[in-house]
């Protein structure tokens, strides 16, 4: 089977990306990408008419947008604004808090998000007049996990960008899901979630070849001790874990394991379970009505303020604040 498949991997994607890469590399991921699920929020169709903003705060979801018309930039705390015009794609991480800008004229400057079945039918027909200068995108929360673990791609730090104006693979993909969300029907859901899927992995795999500090996970994935250390945090972020624990867990000494964390992630456990705890409690406190002072037990905090300080540094807001944020919405 290994020969077999220094034979015919190569073959199989040449012109899209280097041999070397899918020999060195590439095998020891595949379980990975066969093993990815996703879940969607509804779409909303987020129009910015003029110059104007619109806030998109902090949640606990990782945002996709795609840019159907005009040109603008996402702006993210503590981070360069992104460029963004027609035809591109950008998955924005959880917990970022960003704000769509548009660069267009001083006309009607009044931003605003619905479903996007309600208007992006009469777009794609033709029978909408887009305004000049207006931008307008295709907005969801998306989810990305394991089967039988929960959040992986929310430790991926770095917004992924991708333009797709220009002919590209992903652009039937594209259409097609424009054309499922303006005119659902029978099976549109399954639909909807295989071309996201189809989506994610384009922009995931192109990552891999670049080796950057986003796909970190990825390697830490096709570490076998690694990844079992970090299934155990994925899993329950809330218990009392500890390097020397999680050292435990895969039979290795607490200097050795904390070394090839490091090595593998780029950062320590520690810091990785301090995310994952701020992002599990973003979820709590956006989609259920459990008391703060209980959210902060879940997530591992032996008192509510600790837990509010912590959330605060994250996030900017207050946990009473991030869940008001997302009640009227």
């Amino acid at each position: 089977m290994y020969l077999f498949v220094l034979i015919w991997l190569p073959g199989k994607v040449r012109g899209a990306f280097p041999s070397k890469f899918w020999l060195l590399c590439g095998m020891k991921y595949d379980h990975i990408f066969d093993e990815l699920e996703i879940v969607t929020d509804p779409f909303a169709l987020c129009e910015l008419r003029g110059a104007s903003d619109l806030g998109l705060g902090r949640d606990a979801s990782a945002t996709l947008h795609y840019i159907l018309s005009g040109e603008g930039e996402i702006s993210l705390r503590g981070r360069a604004p992104i460029k963004v015009s027609r035809g591109m794609l950008v998955f924005i991480p959880a917990l970022q808090s960003h704000a769509l800008h548009s660069f267009g004229g001083n006309n009607h400057p009044i931003p605003e998000c619905k479903p996007a079945a309600l208007k992006l039918a009469s777009l794609m027909a033709g029978s909408e007049h887009v305004e000049s200068g207006q931008l307008t995108a295709l907005c969801a929360h998306v989810t990305v996990g394991l089967r039988g673990i929960r959040d992986i791609i929310d430790v991926i730090r770095e917004p992924m960008i991708e333009n797709v104006s220009s002919p590209s693979h992903m652009r039937p993909a594209l259409q097609a899901l424009l054309t499922e969300v303006s005119n659902p029907s029978l099976g549109s859901r399954a639909m909807i979630r295989a071309l996201l899927m189809q989506c994610v992995i384009d922009m995931l795999r192109k990552r891999l070849t670049e080796e950057g500090d986003a796909m970190r996970w990825m390697a830490a994935l096709a570490d076998p001790s690694i990844w079992s250390a970090l299934k155990v945090m994925l899993d329950e972020p809330g218990d009392p874990h500890t390097v020397e624990s999680l050292a435990r867990h895969v039979s290795m000494s607490r200097a050795a394991f904390a070394k090839r964390f490091a090595d593998a992630y780029g950062s320590g456990p520690i810091e990785l379970l301090r995310d994952l705890r701020m992002r599990r409690a973003g979820h709590l406190l956006g989609k259920t009505d459990l008391p703060i002072k209980r959210v902060a037990d879940l997530v591992g905090f032996a008192s509510r303020s600790a837990f509010t300080r912590a959330f605060e540094a994250k996030t900017g807001q207050s946990p009473s604040d991030f869940r008001a944020s997302r009640k009227v919405r």
